[in-house]
């Protein structure tokens, strides 16, 4: 029996996920906002579900719902990262941060170095970062991370996917003796709930590709061939199920520890 942990996991491929490896029997922890959804999931579940409800943009959030998987699981298979959420506007979090960069990237960084022990424990230990690898490091503005001149939702959305690329850089490179491998996952434009804060514009749009974009299992399925063998190597990218190289400028390790730095000097100050 796997344990699995997947963050955004009461909705679209984080659901789907869910419900794969409780069908094998597998217990699954999902995280998620929405106390309704969560109820429904473990009503559905079974002893093999559990729900945690956090928010994902409080770094306080985070922490306790680390600190809490950490003290009822000290053994994890796998941890999937499938939360995100689009804002059309610039928000602030409770922490005073960029909403999508808290939400979208820092919260997968504090998952990530916060559960790896317990991922080191299992036997064949992966993280999959569902985000969208690929971009060139021009997607990111590593002078302006937070977005304070200029925002749209698109850019941080898109920034942030650069960011959890570097993520994988850096996290692979400080590990070097890890079991735990980092899989960069694009799963492409796929017709999930596509949850958000959009204006009416982009919403149009958003409903438009909701409806020509692929269903959830075809975006689903390749990343559960990842999980159940996950790559030798311990950084690895792929593109609806097409491996993508991960020695290019784009994961530029110089960035990705550049990224790191700040990222631990963040928390620092918070």
């Amino acid at each position: 029996m796997s344990t699995i942990v997947i963050t955004g996991g009461t909705d679209g491929i984080g659901r789907y996920l869910a419900e794969e490896y409780l069908g094998r029997g597998d217990r699954v922890v999902v995280i998620g906002r929405d106390p309704d959804k969560g109820r429904a999931f473990e009503e559905k579940a079974g002893e093999l579900g559990t729900f945690l409800q956090a928010d994902l943009d409080s770094v306080a959030a985070n922490r306790a719902a680390i600190e809490q998987i950490r003290a009822t699981h000290p053994v994890i298979d796998t941890l999937v990262f499938c939360a995100r959420f689009y804002r059309s506007f610039r928000t602030r979090t409770v922490d005073g941060l960029e909403a999508t960069f808290a939400h979208f990237y820092l919260s997968r960084y504090l998952f990530g170095h916060g559960l790896r022990g317990a991922l080191e424990r299992a036997p064949h230990p992966a993280i999959v970062n569902v985000a969208g690898p690929g971009a060139s490091l021009a997607a990111a503005d590593f002078d302006d991370l937070q977005s304070t001149r200029h925002y749209s939702g698109g850019a941080a959305l898109g920034q942030g996917g650069k960011l959890n690329d570097l993520l994988g850089v850096a996290f692979a490179e400080q590990y070097p003796q890890g079991r735990t491998r980092y899989i960069l996952v694009h799963p492409g434009v796929t017709a999930t709930a596509q949850t958000g804060a959009y204006d009416p514009i982009t919403a149009a749009m958003v409903e438009n590709m909701r409806r020509n974009a692929k269903p959830i299992a075809a975006a689903a399925d390749p990343i559960v061939e990842l999980i159940d063998t996950p790559p030798a190597e311990p950084l690895s990218a792929f593109i609806e199920g097409r491996r993508i190289s991960v020695a290019d400028r784009g994961f530029d390790a110089a960035a990705a520890r550049e990224l790191d730095a700040y990222t631990r000097d963040l928390l620092a100050s918070l």
